[in-house]
C-alpha cells in the first residue's frame, strides 16, 4: 500500500471514530432499572476479567468491529485523535492479547479496578451511551501497590442477540504520565 493510501485510510478511520455519537448524543429519558443493572454488570464483568488476568476473554466484551482506545484528558480536550492505545476490531484486540503472552516483555503485575456508578442514556438507535469513572491500582511482583491510572470510560454499548457488548470503549485517563509501559487494557 502506498504511503498516501495508508495515510488516507488511517485518517478515514480516525474521522469515523471522531464522528461516532458521544455520550451526550442520547435520548432525553433515562434507562429502566433492569437495563441499568445489565449494563453495570457488563462493566463489572469487564473489570473482573482484567483483574483476574483473563486476557483471552477481554476481546469478547466487544463487537467484531468494536473500538478500544486509551487517550489522555489533554488529548481529548484538544481533539487529538491518536492516543496511547488503539484497537480497531476484535481481531486486533486478540492479536494484542496474544502478543502479551509471546512477544512482549514486562514485569508481572496485577490490576484492581474500582468503578464509579455509571450514567447511562439510551440512544435513538436502541444502543446506549455511558460514562463512568475508574481508578486502577497496580500491584507489582515485589508486592508494591500503587495507583496506576484514574479517568473515565466513554462507552457505546449495543445488544447483540441478547448479549451486551461494547461497540466502543474510549478510556480517557487524567494524566499523560504513565510510570511504565502501558501493556494491559484499562
Amino acid at each position: 500500500m502506498a504511503f498516501g493510501t495508508a495515510t488516507a485510510t488511517l485518517w478515514d478511520s480516525i474521522k469515523r471514530t471522531m464522528s461516532t455519537p458521544s455520550v451526550t448524543a442520547h435520548a432525553t429519558h433515562a434507562v429502566d432499572a433492569n437495563t441499568h443493572h445489565r449494563i453495570s454488570t457488563l462493566f463489572t464483568q469487564y473489570a473482573h476479567c482484567l483483574d483476574d488476568d483473563r486476557t483471552d476473554d477481554w476481546p469478547g466484551f466487544f463487537t467484531a468491529d468494536g473500538l478500544y482506545q486509551i487517550t489522555t484528558r489533554e488529548n481529548e480536550a484538544a481533539g487529538y485523535p491518536i492516543g496511547l492505545m488503539r484497537c480497531e476490531g476484535r481481531g486486533m484486540m486478540e492479536d494484542r492479547m496474544l502478543a502479551l503472552k509471546i512477544a512482549n516483555i514486562y514485569e508481572p503485575q496485577h490490576a484492581c479496578h474500582l468503578l464509579g456508578p455509571a450514567e447511562i442514556h439510551p440512544h435513538t438507535d436502541g444502543s446506549y451511551h455511558a460514562r463512568s469513572n475508574f481508578s486502577v491500582f497496580r500491584t507489582m511482583q515485589s508486592g508494591d501497590a500503587s495507583l496506576f491510572a484514574t479517568g473515565k470510560y466513554l462507552d457505546h454499548v449495543v445488544n447483540e442477540n441478547g448479549q451486551l457488548r461494547f461497540q466502543s470503549r474510549r478510556v480517557i485517563i487524567d494524566s499523560r504520565c504513565i510510570d511504565v509501559l502501558l501493556v494491559l487494557p484499562l
